[in-house]
């Protein structure tokens, strides 16, 4: 009976193994294609090269960040009546929402961006700088020591933009697509 009375061979339970912590600032780099068209193997796509900062907290699995962007679209085509806008440069702002599945976020982001194009064929007077508004989504997956990738897509819509062409003067609203993968560094 005392033989019964000793434990000691029985294992300790194991402890929950540490999860990944998507909480603190980061900066990154990106590049993607830019595009009028969701293919990005369409005709007049602009290769999208950018930084990016932000910071994220993390409550349980759920995730909140904000983050800026700047980029240069390498001026993917416009179509508007009587001519071609090149998207040349692209600033944003935007909150990030997502779901921490321990070192993989999968996220949907939502903000405003400013949009500088230049003129294309047959444009006699561009907008110069246009806001609009970005709606995307994406997926990071954490590495060791602070680094993460990502792939990210955003849809960016800028109405009522106004450009002159030997047609007349019109106002168009511009859709955009961007596919982009990154790398982020956290801190």
């Amino acid at each position: 009976m005392a033989a019964d009375l000793d434990n000691s061979y029985v294992q300790a339970p194991c402890g929950q193994p540490a999860t990944y912590d998507w909480t603190g600032a980061y900066v990154g780099g990106h590049a993607g294609v830019a595009s009028s068209h969701l293919n990005p193997f369409s005709d007049g796509k602009g290769l999208a090269a950018g930084a990016q900062a932000g910071y994220n907290l993390q409550f349980n699995s759920a995730v909140l960040g904000a983050e800026v962007e700047g980029a240069h679209l390498g001026g993917a085509d416009q179509n508007v009546h009587g001519g071609k806008l090149e998207e040349q440069w692209r600033l944003a702002a935007k909150a990030k929402v997502g779901v921490g599945l321990d070192k993989t976020l999968l996220y949907g982001t939502a903000g405003y961006a400013m949009t500088k194009f230049d003129n294309g064929n047959n444009i006699r007077r561009g907008p110069g700088w246009e806001g609009g508004y970005l709606v995307g989504g994406g997926v990071e997956q954490a590495f060791g020591n602070g680094l993460s990738a990502k792939v990210e897509y955003n849809y960016i819509m800028t109405p009522d933009v106004k450009t002159t062409t030997d047609a007349g003067t019109t106002r168009a609203d511009i859709n955009s697509h961007v596919i982009k993968a990154g790398i982020n560094l956290r801190f």
